[in-house]
């Protein structure tokens, strides 16, 4: 594997598939009374945060505890970030300390590619999401969600998700996990639909690896999976749709929807869900969703990459013999 984890682009299929399959590993250790292996003992991992974030930065520091690294939470309120700080800065700062690896997320696309190359910092970097860019470990875990459901937990060992077909549905412009699962699912062999409003389809979308529907109840029925995507208003800066209602209609996932869909097929959600809007409450708490599920993968998946980023297979602290003369 390379250095860094930015992007799911920089993946190749063996790439993703020991991800996935070192992940199903490490779920294991989840069901023992103590969850703790001594792997990354002595590594220091930053956990740097210039954006909210609930599930993917709880997630990353359970990983990092379970696999015994020192963890430093950073988050961009209350640091001298607030006080006009640049990340060059803060980088910097986090080398003279001398961290292992920095888990990066920030608001502009491309920070976690320049701090990984531009000599700031000498550590692992792992994208956390950044902008409307990437979010190379949430790819993970729902490919992994979706290997475990739809191929199944020991039956899917070594293998990917080719012949499968999986639709994200919703605001794809302002999302990084579309951008992600896109790139992603086709290295895995999957054949991936987006559908949203002709207004939240990005420019340039003819060159994604994908096809792009408008409507979504003639492309539910023939789907693997269905991935609803949040209407990311904190990123809009016009009118996209006329009103939520009217998007609800259109683009929302409710029970007489899910109904068309086979009876294999999975429902997910990146989170947070907008109850009401892209999801009713009905689906998100029917047994096809895999919204919670996600959420205890995405542990596994990222245990997965800090081990295998870190070289967990060798010791953190090499002891060299004295031989007495």
């Amino acid at each position: 594997m390379q250095r860094h984890l930015i992007s799911a682009a920089d993946l190749t299929r063996d790439d993703a598939v020991q991800i996935l399959d070192t992940a199903e590993e490490m779920a294991r250790v989840a069901d023992r009374p103590i969850k703790k292996l001594p792997t990354l003992r002595g590594r220091t991992i930053v956990n740097l945060f210039f954006e909210d974030s609930t599930r993917t930065r709880i997630s990353f520091e359970a990983a990092e505890k379970r696999l015994s690294a020192d963890v430093i939470n950073f988050t961009a309120k209350g640091s001298s970030v607030s006080k006009g700080e640049s990340l060059k800065d803060t980088a910097q700062t986090l080398e003279a300390m001398g961290v292992d690896a920095v888990v990066i997320r920030h608001g502009a696309s491309g920070a976690p590619y320049r701090l990984a190359n531009s000599g700031w910092i000498d550590a692992v970097v792992i994208n956390a999401g950044d902008g409307t860019h990437q979010h190379p470990t949430q790819a993970l875990l729902d490919a992994f969600t979706m290997r475990r459901r739809l191929v199944g937990r020991d039956a899917g060992i070594g293998r990917d998700l080719a012949g499968k077909r999986i639709t994200l549905v919703g605001d794809v412009l302002h999302s990084r996990v579309a951008r992600s699962n896109v790139d992603l699912l086709h290295t895995l062999g999957a054949e991936v639909t987006l559908v949203a409003p002709p207004t939240l389809v990005p420019v340039g979308v003819d060159t994604w690896p994908c096809e792009v529907s408008y409507d979504l109840d003639a492309v539910l029925p023939k789907s693997d999976a269905v991935m609803m995507l949040r209407v990311q208003r904190e990123r809009m800066n016009a009118a996209f749709f006329p009103t939520e209602r009217e998007y609800s209609r259109r683009y929302g996932l409710d029970g007489e929807r899910m109904a068309k869909m086979p009876e294999h097929a999975i429902v997910m959600h990146p989170g947070p869900m907008v109850r009401g809007m892209e999801i009713t409450a009905e689906v998100a708490d029917s047994e096809r969703c895999t919204v919670v599920e996600q959420v205890a993968n995405g542990v596994s998946i990222r245990m997965a990459v800090l081990y295998l980023l870190l070289g967990g297979n060798q010791p953190a602290v090499t002891h060299t013999r004295i031989e007495e003369k």
